[in-house]
């Protein structure tokens, strides 16, 4: 048989932009393009959507980084799904806005895209979202990344106080501690149905905020809202539709409220209200 296409290509077109003891930033229109050269020393910025398949291309050579396209992520995040393969497998990696930068153009991406997502890897490395993407292929390029191996990332943030409570930000309520009891408002992305209300009761904050998980049949996303108001505890719900499941920050920025039980209307809550609203109503207890 002869050689496929693939095989036929000997030549796969990179540049070096930038190196630093002897590691190396290298721009490439396809992730097609990352081959053998490009291993733990090089963070590779190929101007392909980072999907699964795309990932894959890349990750098999092991490099130090991957920043890519985001193809404005597209139907079933497609466009970024392959930034959780990566990480699984230890690569940090990070898109750029679909619409800073080129598809298939390797030069723009490294001029003027602007980061929209990373994963774990990358985010520990310092990499954000909005910061250009030469800035943060320096910072894949130049920063240790001490620990690959794959176990919870538990983000945890105190975001306000009041009175000696206080409101907190994580993306399960199974990681609030026994400081929380009767303290903390617990800001959390996991869904509110009946397992979620068993870790709730477990938890006993002074109130809390969880994801509605869509509703889902017969609102089984929701009903932990009726058990904590069995058991006088303030509660509140975020609209799938307006942040993700499993990202509580994302749900404090931009989410807004779908339900909310007895205890937490009574602190003022309401639906359709802003989640960090919310949230300070349950802290204070209504104003």
């Amino acid at each position: 048989m002869g050689e496929t296409l693939l095989e036929r290509e000997k030549d796969h077109p990179q540049e070096v932009v930038a190196e630093r003891d002897g590691r190396r930033i290298i721009i490439m229109d396809s992730a097609r393009w990352v081959d053998e050269r490009n291993t733990d020393r090089d963070v590779v910025l190929p101007a392909s959507y980072i999907g699964v398949l795309p990932a894959r291309m890349c990750a098999i050579h092991r490099p130090r980084g991957v920043i890519g396209h985001d193809a404005c992520v597209g139907k079933d995040g497609a466009g970024i799904a392959g930034l959780w393969y990566l990480e699984a497998l230890g690569i940090p990696a990070a898109t750029a806005d679909g619409m800073s930068v080129e598809m298939g153009n390797g030069r723009d991406l490294y001029d003027n895209g602007l980061i929209s997502h990373v994963n774990y890897h990358a985010e520990i490395l310092g990499v954000s979202v909005g910061m250009p993407v030469r800035e943060a292929a320096e910072l894949l390029r130049d920063t240790e990344l001490a620990d690959t191996t794959v176990g919870n990332k538990i983000r945890r943030e105190i975001v306000e106080e009041f009175e000696g409570r206080r409101t907190v930000v994580t993306d399960s309520i199974v990681w609030a501690l026994p400081e929380d009891a009767r303290r903390s408002v617990m800001v959390t992305a996991g869904h509110t149905g009946r397992s979620g209300a068993k870790f709730l009761l477990e938890a006993d904050p002074w109130a809390f905020i969880c994801h509605d998980g869509g509703m889902s049949k017969n609102d089984s996303g929701i009903v932990g809202l009726r058990t904590a108001e069995g058991a006088g505890l303030a509660g509140a719900c975020i609209d799938g539709r307006t942040a993700p499941i499993g990202d509580a920050f994302r749900g404090y920025q931009e989410g807004l409220i779908s339900a909310c039980n007895g205890p937490a209307r009574d602190r003022g809550v309401t639906i359709g209200m802003p989640v960090a609203r919310a949230a300070h109503l349950l802290l204070v207890g209504g104003e």
